[in-house]
Parts: C-alpha cells; sequence; structure tokens
C-alpha cells in the first residue's frame, strides 16, 4: 500500500506481499503499456475493473482516501489523505499519455483528457473532448442549483444493468487499445 500525503511524492513505497514487491509497482512499470487508474471513492465498480484488467493482464492502481477499506492482491493501492483533492491531485500526477482512468469526477476528467489518457465513467459513459465542456457545464449548473436549493440530487439505485452496461463499455474499450 502506498501513502501519499502530497501533490509531488507519495509518502511511502508499496508494502511486500509474500515475499514480493506488488505486481506493476510504478518504478519498473514498461512506459508503453496503458495503466488503468480508478478513483476508488464511491466508485461501485472497483472490483469489477480490477477484474477485467487482471484478466488482460494491465497494470491498475485503485487510489481511495484512509476512510475506505480496499484490498486487492493484483492492484496497487495507493491511500491518500482523506482532503477533499487528494486522490484527484495524485491521479492527475501519475496519469501518462494512453492511460485509462476510470471516475465519475469531470474536473478530474478534464485534466487527464488535457494528458491524452481515456477517461471512463462507473455508468460506461466515455468522456472525450466533444463532451468534456457539457458535462462540465450541467456539473457547474446542478451545483448552483443545489447552492439555491431549487434541486435536490438523489441518486438511484445502481442495479445490475448498470454494471453490466460498464462492463460492456469497459471491455469494447480494452479491446480497442
Amino acid at each position: 500500500m502506498t501513502f501519499w500525503t502530497g501533490v509531488l511524492e507519495p509518502a511511502a513505497t508499496n508494502e511486500k506481499r509474500g515475499g514480493t514487491l506488488r505486481a506493476f509497482s510504478q518504478s519498473k512499470q514498461k512506459e508503453n503499456i496503458m495503466r488503468i487508474f480508478i478513483d476508488a471513492d464511491g466508485c461501485p465498480v472497483v472490483n469489477e475493473t480490477i477484474r477485467l484488467a487482471q484478466k488482460m493482464s494491465l497494470p491498475v492502481t485503485v487510489v481511495k482516501n484512509y476512510a475506505h477499506e480496499l484490498q486487492s492482491e493484483y492492484a496497487e493501492i495507493v491511500t491518500v489523505d482523506i482532503s477533499r483533492d487528494a486522490a484527484d491531485f495524485y491521479i492527475a500526477n501519475h496519469l501518462k499519455k494512453e492511460d485509462l482512468l476510470i471516475t465519475q469526477d469531470y474536473g478530474l476528467a478534464a485534466l487527464a483528457l488535457s494528458k491524452q489518457c481515456k477517461i471512463l465513467t462507473q455508468n460506461g459513459l466515455l468522456i472525450t473532448d466533444h463532451n468534456i465542456m457539457r458535462l462540465l457545464d450541467a456539473r457547474h449548473v446542478n451545483q448552483k442549483m443545489r447552492q439555491t436549493k431549487k434541486i435536490y440530487t438523489k441518486h438511484k439505485k445502481r442495479t445490475a444493468e448498470d454494471d453490466e452496461l460498464f462492463k460492456s463499455a469497459l471491455l469494447k474499450l480494452l479491446k480497442e487499445t
């Protein structure tokens, strides 16, 4: 597990499991392999993403704050401070061109697009240069509406169909790359 406290570098290194360093340590990765980053706080598709990535031998980095419990024998788990944007800063600082990011955070998605990454939401929506401005505008309008108490956001319960839509979109994206 990596603990990360700031914007620039992790404060500790990966833990050893069973005497060997966990798979796909960032310092040992090949530069040309697509990595999958998961913005894990509140993400319902972490385990499914890890399963699919493992089948395709793709490295996965799961970034979460220390308030969330998560373990994986395959993925690298990075634990960041609980501050508002700590996970976003970590991810933004470690993404490279052609990496894949799983997130619902449109601000982070915009940063990832600037690094020429692929972004997929937990609902299977591919975020691109063509739809990011619309998504950011909708986020801004919704924030303003919530501030004026004219709208209350209530998310519907996730269904098995939602999980299948995500899985299908992720498989399609991984096969294309």
